[in-house]
């Protein structure tokens, strides 16, 4: 069989380095019953990794098995935390491009949230694009004059223009990469526009083995330079790389430019290339034993009798939860989003519950599945009258 083609250069000089089978093909999907959440499709992943320009994504996907929907629950902003950082990003990207009285567009706005904050900041107008959108939830009195389009972003939105245009935790979702920046550039060739894109950070998923961060909806993974990269080869020039939120997320800020992608020189974050080659040629290797220690611990406290909760139930939780396999005793998971509670994790099957339903369950040890929020949750569980022990992957 020959090598897939990389969805970012077009090159051959590909190879699979990873392979999980029969996943569940949606992770935040409202799942009504255990039934149908045991049930759920499932679908394959081979990660391949391109030797030219770094570039990594799912060659298994089948864009069908995916549903965005109204009952595709991926929001965030229930937490104090994700909301504090929410809002200090949207201020520093107001006050760094004077957003004051622009255009916003945001490709993949999800509930609206950012859209909303990055127009009530700067008193803007906002055009957003997500099939999964609610009006009853995303409509801001206070942000102004915001029109969102339940629909995917495509060619056929082209006339639509910003002057600032926001891209956020969707360029993962989508296999035809290059396809897609294409369309971005575009849609701004004319108009002069800011482009601001936040992704999950690879480099991060291959250095820690962080296995829990791969799943089905995310077929396609960057690091700086293969990020960078891409926009260079449409002729962008990068303004800023960053990674945020402990190293989680990876931003890009880039316009277009006359003299096109050599127009500005590389920056840090631009990882030499060698240094991905070493880690994705021990990656399956190292995520075997990170899973074989995660799948002895749970043995360990069944064999002791005790009480396990996972808190978060989104897409980390299901890339866990099915990585543990038949070693996985938890019968709950724990979610602050209300929207989420009463539903069924997707291929395990586990209940969905809220915070409270801890007082009666009364866990002994809470795995949570984002490192960042264990602050917030040991406060959350504090204030229950609890005091489980808390591990974090």
């Amino acid at each position: 069989m020959p090598n897939p083609e990389c969805p970012a250069c077009a090159s051959s000089n590909t190879n699979v380095f990873y392979e999980l089978e029969s996943v569940p093909t949606n992770s935040c999907i409202l799942l009504a019953s255990r039934e149908e959440a045991l049930g759920y499709p499932k679908g394959n992943i081979h990660l391949s990794f391109c030797d030219d320009c770094g570039f990594i994504w799912n060659s298994a996907f089948v864009p069908e098995r995916t549903e965005y929907s109204a009952r595709y629950e991926e929001t965030q902003g229930f937490s104090p935390t994700f909301q504090g950082f929410h809002k200090a990003l949207a201020q520093q990207l107001v006050d760094r491009y004077e957003l004051k009285n622009k255009v916003i567009m945001e490709i993949g706005c999800g509930k609206g949230e950012f859209l909303n904050l990055l127009c009530r900041l700067g008193s803007n107008s906002g055009i957003g694009f997500d099939p999964g959108f609610h009006a009853e939830r995303g409509n801001d009195e206070e942000a102004g004059d915001i029109n969102v389009i339940t629909d995917f972003y495509s060619e056929k939105y082209a006339s639509y223009k910003g002057d600032f245009v926001a891209c956020k935790m969707t360029l993962e979702h989508i296999p035809t990469v290059s396809k897609f920046i294409g369309a971005v550039r575009n849609a701004v060739k004319d108009h002069d526009s800011i482009v601001f894109f936040q992704i999950p950070e690879a480099l991060r998923i291959l250095i820690d083995c962080a296995y829990e961060d791969i799943y089905y909806e995310h077929c396609s993974y960057f690091t700086g330079g293969s990020i960078a990269g891409l926009f260079r080869r449409h002729g962008f020039e990068i303004l800023t790389i960053e990674t945020e939120y402990e190293a989680q997320y990876l931003t890009i800020e880039a316009r277009l430019s006359e003299e096109g992608a050599d127009a500005s020189p590389l920056l840090d974050g631009e990882e030499d290339i060698s240094e991905l080659r070493n880690l994705v040629s021990t990656f399956s290797q190292r995520c075997m034993s990170k899973v074989g220690n995660w799948r002895d611990r749970l043995r360990g406290w069944k064999d002791a009798g005790s009480t396990v909760v996972l808190w978060g139930s989104g897409s980390k939780a299901v890339s866990f939860l099915h990585a543990m396999g038949d070693d996985c005793h938890i019968e709950n998971v724990v979610d602050i989003n209300p929207y989420r509670h009463e539903h069924f994790m997707a291929g395990s099957g586990q209940k969905i519950v809220a915070p409270a339903a801890l007082q009666d369950i009364k866990p002994d040890v809470v795995i949570v599945m984002n490192r960042v929020y264990v602050p917030e949750i040991q406060d959350d569980l504090l204030k229950l009258g609890l005091n489980p022990e808390i591990h974090a992957l």
